[in-house]
């Protein structure tokens, strides 16, 4: 089942998650409508918040992406708690969008090689180091968990040109071709 993707300005979006208990009902349904939902909107990434849920969970399909990011080829993870460690120093900047913040894209600096470790919807245990764009698209939905956006690595500037885009997505002004939901009137 496909559901809507909360947009910028609703507050599930800047809430910390709460871990997911390995008894957590509805886990594989969940996920699967994540993945249901990430792909009927053209993403390769989707976070619980997101989907209005402020719990530890991210679905990544990086496989589309293969064809300019190697290291993205079958890239299909389920990280239910992940937590990231940045291992090397070196910042690269790329252009990064999100489902939330539709119609915006902005260069955003991230470290290219990180230590992932998480449990899959089994809740068996991985860990493992990644690098290239697939450590940008999980540091990017990870940031989700914690209630931070992409804009939020953008300059005091930056932010502010956006002002008139973001206050637009608030006001419902955007148009999309996925079901959205939009932060509550003030």
């Amino acid at each position: 089942m496909k559901l809507p993707v909360y947009l910028y300005g609703h507050p599930v979006l800047r809430k910390e998650c709460a871990d997911v208990a390995e008894d957590r009902e509805g886990l594989k349904e969940l996920v699967a409508n994540m993945f249901e939902t990430m792909y009927a909107s053209d993403g390769c990434g989707l976070a619980a918040p997101q989907v209005g849920l402020a719990e530890k969970i991210v679905v990544i399909d990086a496989d589309g992406l293969k064809e300019h990011y190697p290291e993205c080829e079958g890239e299909k993870l389920t990280l239910i708690n992940p937590v990231v460690t940045i291992l090397d120093g070196d910042r690269v900047t790329r252009e990064e969008g999100c489902l939330s913040l539709p119609g915006l894209s902005e260069n955003v600096s991230r470290v290219e090689h990180i230590r992932l470790d998480w449990v899959d919807e089994e809740f068996k245990p991985h860990s493992r180091e990644i690098s290239g764009f697939l450590a940008r698209i999980v540091q990017h939905e990870c940031d989700h968990l914690d209630g931070h956006l992409y804009i939020d690595h953008v300059s005091m500037i930056r932010r502010r040109l956006l002002k008139g885009k973001l206050n637009n997505i608030i006001a419902g002004k955007v148009r999309c071709d996925y079901p959205v939901k939009y932060a509550p009137k003030r």
